[in-house]
């Protein structure tokens, strides 16, 4: 499986995905999330958040890189748009493939220390509330996470 696209016309549409998505996840899972600014990286993640049974509320670590959340699993959810080097030891390492979901906002910028098996999320503004979701799974436990949820 290359990938799926979904396109979604409000907010609302891209949190009830990430619901869907929460539901089936498992610990250890690793989200790559991609978009410009605005295009709903932290709605996705909200979404998440919901899906994952989280009653906190779930805004952008923009400032402290990573915050945790809890729920059915724990939620780490890094956004690394203000490192100002990739290579920064910030233990990284010990949120992948740990005992919680991690995702992580703009995660290109680390893409040297994100583990090769992931699900990367373009999220591609349309214009208006319009965004394409774009998902590529990279190993075989995601291709079977995107199969189970979007038939594809």
């Amino acid at each position: 499986m290359k990938h799926v696209e979904l396109l979604v016309h409000s907010s609302e549409e891209t949190k009830a995905v990430a619901r869907r998505l929460a539901e089936r996840l498992e610990p250890g899972m690793v989200i790559a999330l991609e978009g410009d600014l605005g295009a709903g990286k932290t709605t996705f993640t909200k979404g998440l958040a919901e899906g994952l049974g989280i009653q906190q509320n779930v805004n952008s670590p923009t400032f402290t890189i990573i915050k945790q959340y809890e729920g059915r699993l724990p939620l780490y959810h890094m956004d690394v748009y203000r490192l100002e080097d990739e290579w920064e030891d910030l233990g990284f390492d010990e949120y992948f493939g740990g005992d919680g979901i991690t995702v992580v906002e703009w995660a290109h910028l680390i893409a040297g220390q994100l583990p090769a098996e992931r699900l990367t999320v373009y999220l591609l503004d349309r214009g208006g509330d319009e965004r394409l979701l774009r998902f590529e799974p990279l190993g075989q436990r995601y291709e079977q996470l995107c199969e189970e949820i979007f038939g594809a």
